[in-house]
């Protein structure tokens, strides 16, 4: 189960999961603990993504851009739509006469998949959660002593933040 809550201190929206059985939820923007109970729920959902999109709806709502965000399809339809549109990225590198297969292991080695290290989605996620004030500029240097270019730590922080996994409120990220 999942429950968009809010925050009666700083009108954050976030997500609970088990609300019922939760005794506490702490505030990601301004940390402040609520009791799970007294928390008001804006909705509630055993499918996390209807969950999130409930979320993304009533920020839309509150920002006054509940008629842009009706104009977009569910996420789910996106991605569908995506994939069936153009080539796939194979067929693509298999045309240009790159070898298919030599691309996935080298992405499979630049991910960490051929060893213990953490991909650099991973350090610039954890970067997130690990700086005490997560600005874009504070998650790019911890993720540039972590081995992450600069450049590439904001490319992914766009990324993640595209496809939902971090938000970004006030200049500030957090992981969802």
């Amino acid at each position: 189960m999942y429950a968009v809550v809010g925050c009666n201190e700083c009108a954050n929206m976030w997500l609970v999961r088990d609300p019922r059985t939760s005794e506490t939820a702490k505030c990601s923007r301004c940390g402040k603990t609520h009791q799970t109970a007294k928390l008001k729920h804006f909705f509630e959902s055993d499918d996390r993504a209807a969950a999130q999109e409930a979320r993304s709806a009533l920020l839309a709502k509150k920002r006054g851009d509940s008629a842009a965000f009706a104009e977009v399809d569910h996420v789910s339809e996106l991605e569908v739509a995506v994939e069936e549109s153009g080539i796939d990225d194979r067929e693509y590198l298999e045309s240009a006469g790159i070898d298919a297969d030599a691309v996935d292991e080298a992405a499979s080695r630049a991910e960490g998949g051929g060893g213990s290290s953490r991909s650099r989605t991973q350090v610039v996620r954890d970067a997130v959660e690990a700086v005490d004030d997560p600005t874009e500029a504070a998650v790019v240097e911890r993720a540039a002593t972590d081995g992450v270019p600069a450049e590439a730590a904001r490319e992914i922080l766009t990324r993640l933040a595209r496809r939902g996994e971090v938000t970004e409120s006030n200049g500030r990220y957090r992981v969802l």
